[in-house]
């Protein structure tokens, strides 16, 4: 029963790759990555306000943090996709989405100083090898002639600033309620998008676009964090993060049923090797350079 949590948001956050799909030309990237935050502010309002301004002088020394974490994971990220979605797949986003987990571990080399292993060395280079397959449909050489596309750069900044925000989550570890943390940075995001939706020209909501807006807001912002936390903590952050690796295999049913997407070759195959170089990064732990004993080790022995 426990699985089903994260299985549950796995299944959620891949219909968000369709739906990034189809706003594209619904829906400007501006007004529905303002409205999905703002719905989902207004939703969780009730419940979170009342302990937000009870635990108001511990939430201030963090606000600057706070805003920092709303801007790259609720505002950059999900603008970005919203953008790249206008010339790429939504297999193509659910591929590159995939990679998240492995930019957060090579982001945390750097940030964390979390020392390198034998799995993020391979898999690094195994999922950047499908990558390149992936984006130059499975003729690498072109890429040489035609240069990467605009929309495949749009979403590799999207999942590289979405794997950033992770990695500062856990840098600063601020002693703030989850719920609390969330609900600011959701709030930060909205304020930030807030310039960008104004000088956007159509913002008009319709019966073409109402629906991508409510599944943004709701099921994708609300009920996916919702249950995927329960899941952490029933199972664990290593055993419900491996959930996320099954992302872009539902992505793919789900825009080959609904989207009509043609399945190529080379998604299967960069996008295989993609899933693997970050299967491998996660499961291979053996240190990549014999690390001397420190007088710490030496006393623990």
């Amino acid at each position: 029963m426990a699985y089903l949590y994260p299985l549950i948001a796995a299944i959620i956050w891949a219909g968000n790759a369709i739906v990034n799909k189809l706003s594209a030309g619904a829906i400007e990237p501006a007004a529905i990555s303002f409205y999905r935050w703002l719905l989902a502010l207004l939703l969780l309002t009730p419940f979170i306000l009342k302990g937000i301004i009870c635990q108001r002088t511990m939430i201030y020394p963090y606000l600057l943090k706070l805003l920092v974490l709303g801007l790259l994971g609720m505002a950059l990220y999900q603008s970005l996709a919203y953008y790249a979605a206008y010339t790429i797949t939504a297999l193509t986003i659910g591929i590159i989405v995939s990679t998240i987990p492995l930019l957060t571990i090579l982001l945390s080399l750097v940030i964390l100083r979390v020392p390198p292993t034998v799995g993020v060395l391979i898999g690094s280079i195994v999922s950047f090898s499908g990558l390149v397959w992936l984006i130059s449909g499975g003729q690498p050489t072109t890429l040489l002639e035609t240069g990467v596309g605009r929309g495949e750069i749009m979403m590799f900044t999207a999942a590289l600033a979405y794997a950033l925000y992770g990695v500062l989550t856990k840098k600063w570890a601020m002693p703030i309620p989850n719920w609390h943390s969330v609900y600011m940075q959701i709030l930060f995001g909205t304020i930030t998008l807030l310039p960008f939706f104004l000088m956007t020209k159509n913002t008009a909501l319709n019966l073409d676009n109402i629906g991508l807006v409510l599944y943004a807001g709701i099921p994708a912002s609300v009920i996916a964090p919702i249950v995927w936390i329960i899941g952490v903590q029933k199972l664990g952050a290593n055993k419900a993060s491996l959930f996320l690796n099954l992302t872009p295999v539902f992505t793919a049913i789900i825009s080959i049923l609904f989207l009509h997407e043609t399945l190529h070759t080379y998604h299967i195959i960069g996008g295989g090797m993609s899933l693997c170089g970050v299967i491998l990064a996660q499961s291979i732990k053996r240190p990549l350079f014999n690390r001397k004993p420190t007088i710490t080790d030496l006393e623990d022995k």
